[in-house]
């Protein structure tokens, strides 16, 4: 062979390796859940759909075993991780908090017109996401969000009374300002320290989750479940950009339909999962106390006024009130 022909040779193979390899390669993909958990079964389910249309084959790593959500999100951004389904973590770019707005949606069918696809909220968290170096492939909606207590609550239908009560917020600004508003008493603490913290006392309870976040990670400690709607709990599933782009077309068909049929199914289950969740809370022995309507609507009314202009000025006010906006409309 002459060393033309050698040279042209090695090319095409190195071009048929590079074609392999982009549509045949092994993907990590993280998650936040058990195993055996509904987002667990999903995130499974989910595989098995890429792997029917496409060669791609997906690792499963659930329960944080790469890492909790903040240092996935960034791993992600690098490319040392492939793939996750979690929350969107705000460390990076806090005008991520957007996403987590305390009572921004009422009710299930607020939720999806305000976190479904094509709106003002989700166009601009997809489109923070990409600065970062990751394709958002789907949301996932879990729940909205409420108070775990290990102790009893105090005037649970009444924002405006101080409750005298410690709770471990997410070290978000959001949830901070939150939690102080409804008359507690905020403490950030991260994930990792929250059970221990309700465990010996340093905290009376718990706010940044739902039920079930809680009944996965503190039923143990949860005597009280207050169904407050504090925020409407949205994860996101990613992808590192240069990975997807790096798939053939094909691939990446295969890919976004299984993940639009991921999101459309998760839309049409998660309002009974929540249900499902606040009862199996109970029967491990929490009891559920469910404001009235009129005290939820209170609530909502005292976090716009007291904490949004705050977390406006946070982030941004002319990035987030025009977001705000057509989201009221």
């Amino acid at each position: 062979m002459t060393r033309n022909r050698f040279v042209m040779a090695t090319l095409a193979a190195s071009l048929l390796s590079l074609s392999t390899w982009a549509s045949a390669q092994d993907l990590k993909l993280s998650h936040v859940r058990p195993q055996g958990s509904t987002a667990d079964n999903d995130v499974r389910a989910l595989v098995t759909d890429i792997g029917k249309n496409s060669a791609l084959k997906v690792e499963i790593f659930p329960a944080n075993a790469l890492g909790d959500y903040t240092v996935v999100q960034e791993r992600i951004a690098v490319g040392a991780i492939d793939m996750a389904l979690q929350p969107a973590a705000a460390a990076g770019n806090r005008r991520m908090q957007l996403g987590v707005f305390p009572y921004l949606a009422n009710d299930w069918e607020e939720a999806r017109k305000i976190f479904g696809k094509g709106s003002a909220l989700r166009d601009a968290m997809e489109q923070m996401f990409e600065q970062q170096g990751i394709r958002v492939l789907a949301a996932y909606p879990v729940y909205f969000g409420g108070i775990a207590l290990n102790k009893s609550p105090v005037a649970p239908e009444d924002p405006q009374a101080a409750k005298g009560l410690k709770l471990r917020v997410p070290p978000i600004k959001s949830f901070q300002l939150t939690g102080n508003a409804l008359g507690y008493i905020s403490t950030p603490l991260p994930f990792s320290e929250a059970f221990t913290a309700v465990q010996t006392g340093v905290v009376d309870g718990v706010l940044g989750s739902g039920a079930e976040g809680y009944y996965a990670s503190f039923r143990d400690v949860t005597k009280y479940y207050l169904a407050a709607n504090t925020h409407f709990e949205i994860w996101y599933l990613l992808m590192n950009a240069e990975k997807y782009a790096s798939l053939d077309a094909p691939t990446r068909g295969a890919l976004d339909q299984a993940a639009a049929r991921f999101e459309t199914e998760r839309w049409t289950k998660a309002e009974a999962d929540q249900a499902e969740n606040e009862k199996k809370l109970e029967e491990a022995g929490a009891k559920i106390i469910r404001p009235s309507k009129e005290a939820l609507a209170a609530h909502a009314q005292k976090i716009r006024a007291e904490v949004w202009p705050e977390i406006v000025k946070d982030v941004g006010e002319g990035f987030a009130k025009p977001i705000l906006d057509k989201l009221a409309r």
